[in-house]
């Protein structure tokens, strides 16, 4: 079935896409419901303000970044640690990829759909 499932993350929920100009709580729920899984975003060690934009909380950062207006893509075959390096990367935000219930991070060697079906 691991096989089937990962061509499946492949073809499925083919992209999410993720604005600069978007509200946190906002790509937060829109994770959720394309992935069934919390994203959490952090200023530092603490949960940033849910009410404040991608972009607002990248000029709070001591980062260099390089956000782009398209944003990114995230696949489900994408690994966890990929997907959080890539909102490093791209706009110096620290993120986790939590459980559905937000209480445990997912591990970063999965992929986001094995994290979906709860494969950890």
């Amino acid at each position: 079935m691991g096989i089937l499932n990962n061509l499946k993350d492949a073809f499925n929920k083919a992209e999410f896409t993720v604005a600069p100009n978007k509200k946190l709580k906002t790509i937060s729920a829109d994770f959720k419901k394309n992935f069934d899984l919390t994203l959490a975003f952090y200023k530092g060690s603490v949960l940033a303000d849910p009410e404040m934009t991608l972009a607002a909380l990248n000029k709070k950062t001591s980062k260099e970044v390089y956000a782009t207006a398209e944003g990114l893509k995230i696949k489900g075959s994408m690994k966890v640690g990929d997907v959080e390096k890539l909102f490093d990367q791209n706009f110096g935000v620290t993120v986790q990829v939590k459980d559905k219930a937000d209480k445990k991070c997912v591990p970063n060697n999965i992929t986001i759909g094995q994290a979906a079906r709860g494969e950890y």
